[in-house]
């Protein structure tokens, strides 16, 4: 069996893969204060709910855009797994051409969902992952990683719109019946979720011109990460939500870069 990690800014996302089938996915907050241990008692209580037992785990895969957790988890594979974790960084092959100005600042878990994209969908693609950021990739349609754009994510609108004024509450991430708002909590969903739909529709536009001029048609977007359904009504332009797009990146990359006996 297969343990992937997913190690956001906000969550970490792990799952397991028995060949082609993931059990999971779990979700537990990332913490930087946390020590290997911790970590390490917190997935086996996660993993022995699902029937999975230490012993089991042949291989890790780790996604990790948090350096100070990099550490606990590698120490955490090692001592409680018994496994040499496979962090997926600069150096491991990913099929992905990468044709950034530089190709090594670009985040782990945007290489791995557009390599799980490309896979399975084909290009061109564009990859919207709405997690703390909300980030934007694109792939060509020989399969070459072009870049992207990175805005702030939903919930960190919702957040400072809560923190930095004095009378605006903290609501629920659900879309409104309608865009016009009749109170104060509709009228802050729907510019949140209203909001954030039109600024996918049109960086998803803008970015489909270039990526397949002249009008941009042929392009797919896939959407991921722990917001993308709340995105899903309001949002014209995703053709599929994908939230374990980056877990599926991880097995693949995993089966890219270890010898044919440990591959998942």
């Amino acid at each position: 069996m297969l343990l992937v990690l997913d190690i956001g800014n906000t969550t970490i996302t792990a799952g397991v893969y028995r060949d082609d089938q993931l059990m999971g996915p779990w979700r537990l907050g990332t913490r930087h204060e946390r020590s290997s241990d911790e970590y390490g008692l917190i997935l086996r209580g996660l993993l022995s709910g699902g029937g999975i037992t230490t012993d089991r785990i042949q291989g890790m895969a780790v996604c990790c855009v948090v350096p100070q957790v990099r550490a606990a988890i590698d120490e955490m594979a090692r001592q409680i797994f018994a496994v040499t974790p496979l962090f997926i960084e600069p150096g491991i092959k990913t099929g992905l051409p990468i044709l950034t100005d530089n190709p090594q600042e670009v985040g782990a878990d945007r290489i791995v969902t557009a390599v799980a994209a490309y896979a399975r969908h084909g290009g061109p693609t564009i990859v919207v992952d709405f997690g703390t950021a909300t980030t934007f990739d694109a792939i060509s349609a020989r399969g070459e990683y072009l870049g992207g754009a990175i805005a702030p994510g939903i919930g960190i609108g919702a957040e400072a719109l809560f923190q930095r004024t004095a009378k605006l509450p903290r609501v629920e991430l659900t879309c409104p019946r309608h865009v016009i708002g009749r109170n104060t909590v509709a009228s802050i969903q729907s510019g949140l979720l209203n909001g954030y739909a039109a600024l996918v529709e049109g960086l998803v536009k803008r970015m489909g011109l270039e990526l397949a001029p002249p009008a941009g048609k042929g392009v797919k977007v896939i959407a991921t990460g722990g917001h993308a359904a709340a995105l899903a009504e309001p949002c014209s332009v995703l053709n599929t939500i994908e939230p374990d797009l980056t877990l599926a990146g991880l097995r693949l990359l995993w089966n890219r870069n270890r010898p044919e006996a440990m591959r998942c």
